[in-house]
């Protein structure tokens, strides 16, 4: 099955970054096609061709706001109404919570249907979820 990993992160790149590779890795040991999309830089992705999209993020504030971009990648990421989709946020001392509940908002918006969410906090957590996280 052919799956996005979509992360977005305006301050902590690197810690995100480890986390979208950590579940890529996970869903490639289960056999599955991964393409890992940063989706602040690479602006023109289409998620079309995906069976199964994750999509993370960071808490910007103790309020847990969210990249703003977050929004507008979605919204012009092609045929994703109906998607399957897994929402993930890394773990930050005040408003994970609160930034993954508007992450889970902006993707519902879009149409497409969360199966799972979580806060990660680790690398290897996010590899351990990805290697069960059930796609089909």
């Amino acid at each position: 099955m052919r799956v996005g990993v979509i992360f977005f992160a305006d301050r902590n790149r690197q810690g995100l970054l480890a986390l979208a590779r950590g579940l890529e890795a996970g869903l490639e040991s289960q056999g599955h096609q991964v393409e890992l999309i940063d989706g602040i830089r690479d602006v023109h992705s289409k998620l079309t061709a995906h069976q199964y999209a994750v999509v993370g993020t960071e808490s910007l504030s103790i309020t847990g706001k969210i990249p703003a971009r977050v929004a507008s990648f979605l919204s012009s990421a092609g045929l994703i109404q109906g998607k399957r989709c897994y929402a993930f946020v890394a773990k930050s001392f005040l408003g994970s919570n609160r930034a993954l509940i508007r992450l889970m908002r902006a993707m519902e918006h879009e149409g497409m249907y969360l199966k799972n969410s979580g806060v990660l906090k680790s690398p290897e957590e996010a590899r351990a979820i990805g290697s069960h996280l059930r796609v089909g």
